[in-house]
């Protein structure tokens, strides 16, 4: 088999399955650290159209640098360019947010249903790209349907909804993402972890 010739399907499920048990802690942090941030999202969406940009600027771009540091991490782990692509989409939304918070609720519900649409089918094209070796495959398709379910709701609710749902809706999308992290990490746990 030459260098070039891409690794065949038993060697692609070894190779991330070693990868995810290697690193499996670090996944299970990032899915604990996302769930937190979603509960807190989850909790304040009264705040005020400035509080509530700001917020969420931070948030995604924590949670960006967070999945950023953890694709460094474990950078060989196959399928990591969507989840690459993802975060760093979630800074570049996060620095927009975080230093021109008055543009407005308008355009942060349309980049948010940008985001949400961009997440939900990377986690779905992923979970059914990788269903045969991934455990927890399942969590990410469905991570994924909320995402898109996500978006719909906002665009549908847009331009009325955009001032109370943005964090709910941002929290729960955090939360759901979380989750499925913590249920790949806890699925890739070696049986006998050092």
């Amino acid at each position: 088999m030459s260098e070039n010739t891409p690794p065949d399907l038993e060697a692609l499920q070894q190779k991330m399955s070693e990868e995810l048990a290697k690193h499996w802690k670090m996944f299970l942090f990032q899915g604990i650290l996302m769930c937190i941030l979603g509960f807190v999202a989850v909790g304040a969406p009264q705040l005020a159209t400035l509080a509530v940009e700001i917020f969420i600027g931070w948030l995604l771009l924590v949670g960006g640098i967070i999945r950023i540091f953890t694709l460094f991490r474990a950078p060989k782990l196959p399928g990591s360019f969507w989840s690459i692509v993802t975060a760093i989409l979630l800074i570049a939304v996060g620095l927009i947010l975080v230093l021109q918070p008055l543009k407005g609720t308008l355009t942060l519900t349309m980049v948010l249903i940008a985001l949400f649409i961009f997440q939900g089918l990377a986690s779905v094209i992923i979970a059914f790209q990788f269903r045969e070796h991934l455990k927890s495959w399942g969590w990410t398709l469905f991570s994924g349907v909320v995402d898109l379910v996500l978006a719909y709701m906002i665009w549908k609710g847009w331009p009325d909804s955009a001032a109370w749902a943005i964090g709910l809706l941002v929290g729960i999308n955090l939360l759901f993402a979380g989750i499925t992290l913590v249920f790949t990490a806890l699925a890739a746990r070696p049986a006998n972890p050092d």
